[in-house]
């Protein structure tokens, strides 16, 4: 089975507990004003690659990587389900914990497959409101509050991720109502606050995209304290 990869980083802290290698994975059907990877939209767009040629170069990282795993991150992984199971099924074989970094915006037919097979989700949740959602990524929030359902259902653990944007994520009101509705969660163990960077931007222009935050600066620490201060309320573990 071939699938489409972007590329891999064979030393990743931040996706998912310990060092990991990390996939990341070609295609996103959403178009987020503030992507910092937008040259990973394009499905065929990247490396065409085996599940076994990459289970070859994760293998050569396995004593490496033992304290920590593989996480397939993109783009958006569960565009490429049928490959994005095979790899974590093969990743299992060799006793390596895996994790899928996903917006949760596909319907959950097409990819529950993949997500039973990880024993991690990153689920990235850009917008309690589903109008706002849509307005700063092409895609409401209903596929993801969804999976987030059926993550519960399954007891499948979960690493809650949200990105504040100044302007777009931050409204405290929004804060409190995602706040309030992950704490009847169970399987959720983690909640990462991201602030904004723009670390992607000279991506934008090499694509010859537009890029509408060019002005829009990263979140002040006291909003990203004040942020974090309102999930603790409702006893979340955030980061």
């Amino acid at each position: 089975m071939e699938g489409y990869i972007h590329s891999v980083e064979t030393y990743g802290t931040l996706d998912g507990p310990g060092i990991r290698y990390v996939v990341f994975m070609q295609g996103c059907a959403l178009r987020c004003k503030y992507c910092h990877n937008p040259d990973t939209w394009q499905l065929q767009a990247g490396n065409k690659t085996t599940v076994q040629e990459l289970m070859e170069d994760i293998l050569k990282y396995k004593n490496f990587i033992k304290s920590g795993g593989v996480t397939l991150s993109g783009g958006e992984p569960l565009l490429q389900p049928d490959y994005a199971a095979e790899v974590l099924k093969e990743c299992r074989k060799h006793g390596i914990h895996t994790a899928i970094d996903t917006s949760g915006e596909l319907p959950l037919i097409t990819c529950r497959h993949a997500i039973d097979e990880a024993d991690l989700v990153l689920l990235d949740i850009k917008s309690i409101d589903s109008a706002k959602a849509l307005c700063f990524t092409g895609k409401g929030n209903e596929n993801v509050l969804r999976l987030l359902d059926y993550l519960e259902e399954s007891k499948k653990e979960v690493w809650i991720r949200h990105v504040i944007v100044p302007g777009l994520t931050d409204d405290y009101e929004d804060i409190e109502k995602l706040a309030e509705h992950l704490s009847h969660y169970t399987v959720i163990s983690r909640v990462d606050i991201l602030p904004f960077h723009k670390l992607g931007e000279y991506k934008w222009e090499e694509l010859g995209l537009m890029y509408e935050l060019g002005s829009t600066q990263p979140p002040e620490k006291e909003s990203i304290a004040k942020i974090k201060t309102i999930f603790r309320k409702y006893k979340l573990n955030v980061v």
